[in-house]
């Protein structure tokens, strides 16, 4: 049979590899029902807590009294609402850039970009542990594609110095959704410069977080429109809403406009989840205070966790992975959490490299402490995740091996 699609989900549930749904019946919070049972979750890119805020929601609701709920057509037709251009105009006035363009999707976003600024003239470079959509835009873009070492800036000026290239354009993740790692930016910029490329940068785990006003990476950085000149970012994580967008130049925002697929082509999001965000943006921008809570837990969890001997990867942000390595030792650490009361997802191949599956923790300002302890206490119980020794509900021992 020519679609035997059967087999090929049975050979992925041999592997420990086969994905499913969970129907949540509840807001985003630390606690959630999912699938008819309460747990405490550790798997949200909520990051500040702001996706069931009180004020936020009530913004959206105004916005639906206003404007409905579906936008019923495209930007460029009679889609693009008052409260999309006033969200852009935020967003371009909180990054530093000159103008800021909306997408339904990061994933569009990026696919949006990349296809719009090369073609097979061109050249694109990216980290090898770059978003599937970053690297799904590279490949669509028809341009020279190349996967440069992780956060290697030597790897990668040796390939662009390689390069005869019209455009030559790099693309990293801010802080990189897998491993919690930030990118060494202004290394970046630098080599950028050096070879006449532009640096784009998706800003999705960290707009909202990092920076003073958690304007994100540039912020954080200190980096110019100059120096980063294709700035991405989503909604749908710290901000607590949903959608993306990109902020550069003007002339950046209008070729988008006029040569970004996704973008000309999509029915807008609806006006009333920009008024939402407006909302969550002045909370993000005025009350640092969750940004303080964020980062305490974050400390809170890796001094106690580095005490059990968990494997934790080298993040200092949101995202909190304990290297595993086996797939199916993970998925059984993620269903002995589960069993337990805890939501903890096991990221596997192909999202990540065969051989490192990982249980991606990751935390929230919403979260207390005392919820964090119950995650730890569960977490000391699981036996050695990189022994490869059997691993079940009722396999306890007092930690887990480096």
């Amino acid at each position: 049979m020519a679609f035997d699609l059967q087999s090929e989900l049975h050979l992925r549930r041999e592997q420990g590899l086969l994905r499913s749904v969970r129907k949540a019946s509840s807001p985003q919070g630390p606690e959630m029902y999912m699938d008819g049972q309460r747990y405490l979750t550790f798997c949200s890119n909520d990051y500040l807590g702001l996706a069931n805020h009180p004020e936020v929601a009530a913004a959206f609701q105004k916005g639906v009294q206003q404007y409905g709920v579906g936008s019923g057509a495209a930007h460029l037709i009679n889609g693009h609402t008052e409260a999309h251009q006033a969200l852009e105009e935020e967003l371009a006035r909180m990054t530093g850039r000159e103008a800021a363009i909306l997408f339904s999707t990061g994933y569009m976003a990026n696919i949006g970009v990349i296809t719009a600024l090369l073609n097979k003239q061109d050249a694109v470079f990216q980290d090898k542990w770059n978003h599937a959509s970053l690297l799904d835009g590279g490949l669509l873009s028809g341009g020279r594609f190349q996967r440069y070492l992780h956060n290697d800036v030597d790897n990668l000026n040796a390939r662009l110095a390689r390069s005869e290239a019209r455009r030559k354009l790099i693309v990293t993740d801010g802080v990189f959704s897998m491993d919690g790692d930030i990118a060494p930016l202004p290394q970046l910029v630098t080599c950028a410069q050096q070879h006449d490329a532009w640096l784009m940068v998706d800003d999705a785990h960290g707009f909202g977080v990092l920076g003073d006003t958690g304007a994100g990476c540039a912020e954080h950085f200190q980096l110019s429109q100059s120096a980063l000149p294709v700035l991405m970012g989503t909604l749908g994580k710290a901000v607590g809403t949903a959608g993306a967008f990109v902020a550069g130049s003007q002339t950046l925002i209008d070729y988008l406009m006029n040569f970004a697929r996704p973008y000309i082509y999509t029915t807008a999001m609806p006006a009333a989840v920009s008024v939402a965000t407006l909302a969550s943006l002045k909370i993000i921008q005025h009350d640092s205070s969750r940004r303080q809570r964020l980062q305490s837990n974050i400390q809170y969890f890796r001094q106690a966790a580095e005490q059990l001997g968990l494997n934790l990867m080298p993040s200092h942000t949101a995202i909190q992975p304990i290297l595993v390595g086996d797939a199916d030792t993970a998925l059984k650490a993620s269903e002995h959490l589960k069993a337990h009361g805890m939501m903890v997802t096991a990221i596997r191949p192909p999202t990540v490299p065969e051989g490192t599956a990982r249980l991606r923790i990751t935390l929230s300002a919403a979260h207390e402490p005392h919820q964090i302890d119950q995650l730890l206490q569960v977490l000391s119980t699981i036996a050695s995740l990189q022994s490869g020794h059997h691993l079940d509900r009722q396999s306890v021992s007092t930690g887990v091996r480096k």
